[in-house]
């Protein structure tokens, strides 16, 4: 199959990244000691996690670039000896191959332009920080485009149930996708025993149920309350951070997601959405921007051609598609 052993590497590098952050979620936010206005916890998992992911990738495929979130030139400064500290001594609980400066070289892998020549890895190795720091949902996200086309997708969702029907069920889900595989997810703790998913199929938008950003500076909520009444919809949205929402429409939980511009001009990473993007179209979803346009992943590290997400169960797509841009107007 194509891309097998890519998939393969991907999905043991978001394996180990979503280890080290709930451990680093476990140590250091949920600890007693710890103060809410303190964002270190975080960035220690972010940092971290990008160097388990990248050097994982570069042991075996040390010719592909990566576009990451992060570099290391915060952590290279003198003031932040501790916080480095902390980033080694979580990577290494997983991964005792690494030191200080392999650490900082795998972080740095991460400095890619994109574009639409060749293939590269594009990592957030924290999607929803603010989640994280709650306690609550968020995400590893590691997709591999190749010639602006985004072919595998791998979502590592470590306090996502892995039953949806169940919010009690084992916690750590992982969700996976090649570009013509269909889409699959598996317990983090078992990785290689995965279950096909796909979408919904409800067809009446007025019984769709949206998932949105708990954040209002990602999403506007009034203009999503109003996308709703317009088309009938009587479910209240459920909230979650990060691109736990790609999977939440990927295996049925809910049909819409919707994230709609807050800052004129703002555009969105590449690294956001294209891991959740894959993964949804191979589980049968449809998704755009919010004027109806298919994404653009070949214009480097961010989607400037496009405004927005909808991401949708398809039978429902163009309804929901025609009331988004109808909000505009």
């Amino acid at each position: 199959m194509p891309f097998e052993q890519e998939l393969q590497v991907a999905k043991e590098a978001v394996r180990k990244a979503s280890l080290l952050c709930s451990a680093a979620q476990a140590g250091l936010v949920d600890s007693e000691k710890h103060d809410k206005a303190d964002k270190s916890p975080v960035t220690v998992a972010d940092y971290g996690a990008q160097a388990l992911v990248l050097s994982t990738l570069a042991a075996a495929f040390p010719n592909d670039p990566a576009v990451g979130e992060e570099d290391s030139s915060d952590l290279r400064k003198e003031e932040n000896a501790e916080l480095f500290s902390r980033v080694v001594e979580y990577a290494q609980k997983v991964d005792g191959s690494l030191d200080a400066e392999s650490v900082l070289a795998a972080i740095d892998r991460g400095k890619h332009a994109g574009g639409s020549q060749g293939r590269f890895w594009t990592l957030d190795p924290i999607d929803g920080t603010k989640g994280f720091l709650r306690g609550q949902q968020y995400a590893v996200a590691l997709a591999l485009i190749e010639n602006g086309e985004v072919v595998l997708g791998v979502l590592g969702c470590p306090n996502l149930p892995v039953d949806p029907a169940n919010a009690n069920s084992e916690k750590g889900s992982l969700l996976f996708a090649v570009k013509g595989q269909g889409a699959f997810q598996a317990p983090l703790s078992e990785i290689d025993s995965a279950t096909k998913i796909s979408v919904d199929q409800i067809d009446d938008p007025a019984k769709a149920v949206f998932c949105e950003s708990v954040e209002s500076g990602h999403t506007a909520h009034g203009r999503s309350a109003a996308i709703t009444n317009a088309l009938g919809t009587s479910v209240e949205p459920f909230r979650m951070d990060s691109q736990c929402k790609y999977a939440a429409v990927s295996r049925g939980q809910a049909s819409v997601y919707l994230r709609l511009p807050t800052r004129p001009g703002y555009e969105e990473k590449i690294w956001d959405h294209a891991a959740g993007y894959i993964v949804l179209q191979e589980a049968g979803g449809r998704i755009a921007d919010t004027f109806g346009n298919p994404l653009d992943f070949s214009l480097g590290r961010t989607l400037k051609n496009n405004k927005g997400i909808v991401a949708t169960s398809p039978a429902v797509f163009e309804s929901v598609v025609k009331a988004v841009v109808d909000s505009a107007e």
